[in-house]
């Protein structure tokens, strides 16, 4: 607080004086700012200073100091005047709870002695809460009845004085706070940043509470105390000042708190009493004990206490809360509903009733999350107490809809706590939720966030746990064992019928995760579950079974996705919200549960693999199992089980050549043969021995049907070598067949087109896939192979024989063979790439492969033919009922073949150029392409940005005289390219990439100088060429101009004089439009601004008298272009603005843009003469 100036506080006291009603004045003012900061509320540590405590007493006056007079007063009848070590209430705070305790009882002792100033002192540190640095004044108030005393309760700005006043009403005093306008009100102890905020608000509360715990037993009932702090608390809770309102609203709710304890305490007594009352009734007169008959008398004495703490609760429900809960500020409003929550759990005798909840039910419509969420956390301590519910059934029935809603609102935790409470109604209250809330609410279980699926799987559960149990007159037959496994049956099938009802059949590994933690019991009950597949379909539902085939397949994917969860945890793609790190807890949990699904599903998976050979989903799922396996198990080194496992495996293969199966078959393959593995040995023989049978059956086949360069095989035996090819494919992705020389089997396929009497369409793309494998991993096994240079250089032929083999299958008739090639090219030569980075130069690596220029051009080719075409014509003779599925799929495959060019361009395998025509396509497919290209440019830019940027050049050089040579040559037709107004476009977003100018300066300029060149490259005026045919170029480049520094700008300016100066000769002919265009825009920047505003804006780019080459000094600034230096450049003439033209005339789309006719340049004195100008206001210029 800040001392008061001596004139103020003069007439501010002649004023005070002058009240009739004022007997008499206590005033007092404390400097609470010291020091140059003027923070004091954001110290951490008590201060202690020494001040002089004086006290006199007068019949008429008395002198209080407001906020300042000491805490721990010297205890004794007779106040001693004496210097002693004094804190305020504010610092206590900073000391901890313990120390709030004892100078609260110093404080009660004080206030038993003065109770003025000691209220006073209370008033103050209320008022240094909220961060006020001002001075408190008080003045005497006889009686509230006073007509003009409202009139002087005001808030008002003394603007001379540079103060701000508040006076309210504490009766007997009417205080008055001055503090300075200036002073920053918006950081206050509760909102100030950082862990000081949280630490300020817990020990701020439990001051409060302290203060209401130590006063009840003494001055809490002298109709003195606790009155005006309310009306303290309630006055500046009102206030327009945030600070005020927000730290007195905190502490009346919690002084509210506080007295609900202090009731609760009250009724306890009440009621210990009447029961001995009535253990007293029943006694004798004789046996009756005189001491408990005197306990007994002291009921209505309680009785009035608690009807006293009662009135005051009530009263700052209507002063504080019912003002303070609507208020504009979300951190009041979240205290108010927190704190309703409380009081009615505490005190439901006085609060639970309907209308005090419907200011919950109200507050949950609040658009703050925070409001809402307090709302929510308050119903659920009052809907998971069974006493409370049945006074909460009329506020269910009006509110439960909301409720419901609520699970859809966008904060995440407040549809998560939502969800929560109606997890406790739908436990507490059965009847309350109906068939269509929980049609509306199981759903959940399948969002994206993990905590709302999480909750909803509980709901879920309590749901199937509730599940028919079975018949009563079967009960008695069966054994506990059994009784068990029917219930989870029971459970099971419950599952289904939701799983089945929700219709959505591929998100089982959403609901597995969901319910994994309140289902566990139910979902890692894996001998149940193999149980239900195993036996037989059409036994009786009496018995416990009756699961038709279609839930035995549903059964299979929980049994897979239960294996996944217990192996991997939780991490599912697309949910989020999941825990990343796991407690040691967890991890035991975790391997001992792996351990168990190893054991038993070890046993019984070969059973499963033999029941369901003829299904290929299925299949498919349980080839997946082994993948989940714990490798120490202690059932791994029992060869028997592993054997058997193996042959079911093997023999599922044989019968079933579905991608899918072979896919899964080969990655549970490469995680039984893993080192370290008991039973790694015996899976890779026989993994080998199956990979050679299909080797020796491969080779027979191709050996008969490939005689010569033709391709004679018939339809059956295609059939097979498909088959086997397929097979091949699927373990060669995941597992090294380089000992099998699959390259030299496969590679005579790739001789001749199916049309020329080669291998049909289907055997040529598994026979790619196969190829490109082989060709990968010899490149990654460069390290461990390649131990002479004859090695090398014979992988070196290989990685060729595959790349121009592929290159011949560009041009294929059957679409997916062109695609399979150009994949398969791609791959390769980014795996050779990446080889040749990580070589290690002390020992053979692999030899350096440049693809061919005509393999470069044919990718380009390809990927311009297929990749940037449009859907209508592509897909124009496949229309099906999948038609946005197959759009979807065929946009997936583009995308990925021209992520797979770009990246060949980022690795160096292309040259940078190769780029250009991908730019090309920026704007018309940014929405299917736009993050692949913009991606391009940045890598590309990272390895070499002059590079990068002589790319974007030539771009929209190609594209631009691609347009004018379609001009030229066509006649009215439409255009098969981008439009100039485009290009246009595309050079902006080109320019929007260089966001640092300085970093890219050197590659702006080198575009400006670059295109200038361009432009007037080659061109001599004559009658016929009275301009450039580029000219109109300039218009594309000024989209660069404002990424120019300034001196870059005078010397690129300078750069164009030097290539136009000898053929500019009139330049208000309409053919220089372009040129000026290009002009402005270079010196717009001079006068900051850019080429629209200059050209095409309201504003007059120059006035009169006012040139834009004005005050342009280059204060030999020097340009990183490239450009040969000039001697000198003089300053230019000043221009003048020529009048308004009409509107041109069917302009060429080249021609400048319409604005700048409106405002054009008259700039023929304007042409630069080097060589005729005075030597004085020239500059060097270094370009």
């Amino acid at each position: 607080m800040i001392l008061e100036p001596s004139a103020a506080a003069a007439s501010r006291s002649s004023k005070q004086n002058s009240d009739g009603h004022a007997e008499a004045t206590y005033s007092g003012a404390v400097s609470h700012s010291e020091d140059d900061s003027g923070n004091e509320n954001r110290q951490k540590s008590a201060r202690r200073r020494k001040r002089s405590h004086s006290l006199s007493e007068n019949g008429k006056s008395k002198t209080a100091k407001a906020g300042c007079s000491s805490s721990g007063r010297t205890r004794g009848k007779h106040v001693r005047q004496e210097h002693v070590e004094t804190v305020t209430l504010f610092e206590v705070i900073t000391m901890g709870k313990s120390a709030i305790q004892a100078v609260i009882d110093d404080w009660i002792e004080a206030y038993l002695t003065d109770r003025d100033a000691s209220l006073l002192d209370l008033i103050s540190f209320f008022i240094q809460c909220s961060g006020c640095k001002g001075v408190v004044t008080a003045e005497m108030c006889q009686s509230k009845e006073d007509r003009d005393m409202r009139s002087r309760m005001v808030e008002e700005l003394d603007e001379g004085a540079g103060l701000q006043y508040k006076r309210f009403l504490v009766f007997p005093w009417i205080l008055t706070v001055t503090w300075p306008m200036d002073a920053d009100s918006a950081e206050y102890p509760l909102v100030q940043s950082g862990p000081s905020s949280r630490w300020f608000h817990s020990e701020f509360c439990d001051f409060v509470s302290v203060l209401v715990t130590r006063c009840q037993h003494s001055v809490m009932f002298d109709s003195y105390l606790m009155n005006n702090l309310i009306s303290l608390l309630t006055e500046l809770s009102d206030s327009c000042i945030r600070a005020f309102r927000h730290t007195c609203t905190l502490a009346a709710v919690k002084l509210l708190s506080s007295l609900v304890g202090v009731a609760l305490s009250l009724s306890v007594g009440i009621e210990n009493n009447q029961k001995l009352y009535e253990v007293q009734r029943t006694k004798t007169v004789r046996s009756r004990s005189a001491q408990q008959l005197e306990r007994i008398q002291n009921i209505s004495e309680l009785q009035e206490k608690r009807a006293e703490i009662e009135g005051m609760m009530d009263a700052i429900f209507k002063g504080v809360f019912l003002k303070r809960y609507r208020d504009m500020l979300p951190e009041i409003r979240s205290i108010c509903m927190e704190e309703l929550g409380l009081w009615m759990k505490l005190y439901s005798s006085a609060f639970l009733t309907d209308s005090y909840l419907k200011y919950l039910g109200w507050m949950m419509h609040d658009k703050i999350p925070d409001v809402r969420l307090k709302c929510v956390l308050g119903l659920q301590g009052l809907y998971g107490d069974p006493v409370l519910l049945p006074k909460l059934d009329l506020f269910t029935s009006r509110f439960k809809d909301r409720l419901i809603s609520m699970t859809l609102d966008k904060d995440n935790e407040v549809e998560v706590q939502t969800m929560k409470l109606l997890v406790l109604i739908s436990k507490s209250c059965e009847d309350v939720l109906t068939p269509d809330d929980y049609k509306q609410l199981l759903p959940f279980v399948y969002s994206s966030h993990r905590p709302l699926a999480a909750v909803t799987g509980e709901l879920l559960f309590s749901r199937i746990a509730n599940a028919a149990a079975p018949a009563p007159d079967l009960q008695g037959e069966m054994s506990e064992e059994e009784a068990q496994k029917q219930q989870t049956f029971a459970r099971l099938k419950a599952l289904l019928q939701f799983y089945q009802e929700s219709e959505l059949h591929e998100h089982v590994v959403y609901l597995v995760d969901s319910l994994w933690d309140c289902g566990g019991s139910l979902l890692k009950d894996w001998p149940t579950l193999t149980a239900a597949l195993l036996q037989n379909s059409s036994s009786s539902p009496s018995t416990g079974g009756g699961f038709t085939p279609a839930e035995q397949a549903v059964i299979v994917e929980i049994l897979v996705a239960s294996a996944r969860q217990a192996s991997e945890g939780s991490a599912l793609p697309g949910r989020s919200g999941a825990k990343k790190v796991m407690s040691v807890k967890e991890k035991k949990v975790q391997t001992d549960d792996c351990l168990k699904l190893t054991e038993h599903l070890l046993r019984v998976l070969p059973q499963l693999l033999s029941k369901f050979s003829c299904s290929c989903d299925i299949i498919t799922s349980l080839m997946r199992i082994p993948q989940f396996f714990l490798p120490d198990c202690p059932e791994a080194g029992n060869a028997q089980l592993v054997s058997s496992l193996i042959s079911e495996m093997a023999a599922a293969l044989d019968l079933c050549s579905d991608p899918a199966v072979l896919e899964a078959a080969a990655r549970s393959y490469l995680s039984l043969c893993g080192e370290g593995a008991a039973w790694c040995s015996t899976t890779r023989t026989a993994r080998d021995s199956l990979v050679q049978r299909w080797v020796d059956q491969l080779t027979e086949l191709l050996g008969e049907s490939l005689r010569g360069d033709r391709f004679s095989a018939d339809e059956e035996k295609t059939r097979e070598i498909v088959a086997t090819l397929k097979k091949l494919r699927a373990f060669h992705n995941c597992h090294d067949l380089g000992r099998w020389s699959v390259f030299d089997l496969l590679s005579p396929l790739l001789t001749e087109e199916s049309s020329h009497g080669g291998a049909p369409a289907e055997v040529l793309e598994e026979a790619l896939q196969c190829l490109s494998f082989s060709t990968i991993w010899s490149l990654n096994t460069s390290s461990e192979t390649l131990t002479c240079r004859e090695k090398a250089v014979a992988q070196r032929l290989q990685l060729r024989v595959f790349c121009e083999r592929s290159h011949r299958c560009l041009s294929h008739s059957q679409l997916s063979v062109r695609h399979q090639a150009f994949l398969g090219v791609c791959d390769v030569l980014m795996a050779h790439s990446y080889q040749i980075q990580v070589w290690d130069p002390t020992s053979y690596g692999p030899l350096l492969y440049t693809p061919s220029p005509r393999l470069q051009r044919a990718l380009l080719t390809f990927v311009c033919a297929h990749v940037f075409v449009d859907l209508d014509s592509d897909n124009q003779n496949r229309a099906s009922e999948n038609a946005e599925m197959e759009r979807l799929e065929d946009l997936h495959r583009r995308r990925n073949m021209l992520a797979a060019f770009c990246k060949l361009i980022v690795h160096g395998v292309l040259e940078m150029s190769t780029a250009a025509e991908v730019y090309m396509y920026y704007m018309k497919y940014n929405n299917d392409f736009g993050d692949i290209i913009k991606e391009t440019m940045f890598r590309t830019r990272q390895i070499n940005k002059m590079e990068s940027a002589r790319t974007l050049v030539l771009c929209l050089q190609q594209l631009f005289v691609r347009l004018k040579q379609e001009q030229e040559n066509s006649s009215g037709a439409q255009s098969r390219v981008q439009t100039f107004t485009s290009i246009k476009e595309l050079a902006r977003r080109f320019a929007l990439t260089f966001g640092d100018l300085v970093k890219f300066r050197e590659c702006v300029v080198m575009i400006h100088r670059t295109s200038i060149e361009f432009v007037f490259q080659g061109f001599s005026q004559t009658p016929d060429a009275a301009t450039p045919p580029f000219l109109s170029y300039l218009t594309i480049l000024s989209e660069f101009s404002s990424k120019l520094l300034k001196p870059d700008k005078k010397t690129v300016f300078s750069y164009l004089l030097k290539h136009t100066a000898e053929h500019i000769i009139d330049l208000r002919e309409e053919c220089w439009q372009p040129l000026i265009y290009y002009r402005a825009s270079l010196l717009a920047v001079a006068e900051t601004e850019d080429a629209g505003s200059c050209v095409g804006s309201d504003r007059r780019p120059n006035l009169h008298g006012r040139s834009p080459f004005s005050k342009q000094k280059l204060e030999g600034s020097k340009s990183p272009c490239q450009i040969r230096p000039i001697d000198k450049v003089s300053k230019v003439p000043k221009a003048s603005a020529c009048p308004n033209q009409q509107k041109l005339r069917d302009m060429d789309p080249f021609a400048v843009p319409p604005e700048l006719q409106e405002k054009r340049f008259n700039l023929e004195t304007a042409v630069l003469s080097i060589r005729n100008e005075p030597e004085d206001g020239t500059v060097e210029v270094e370009l």
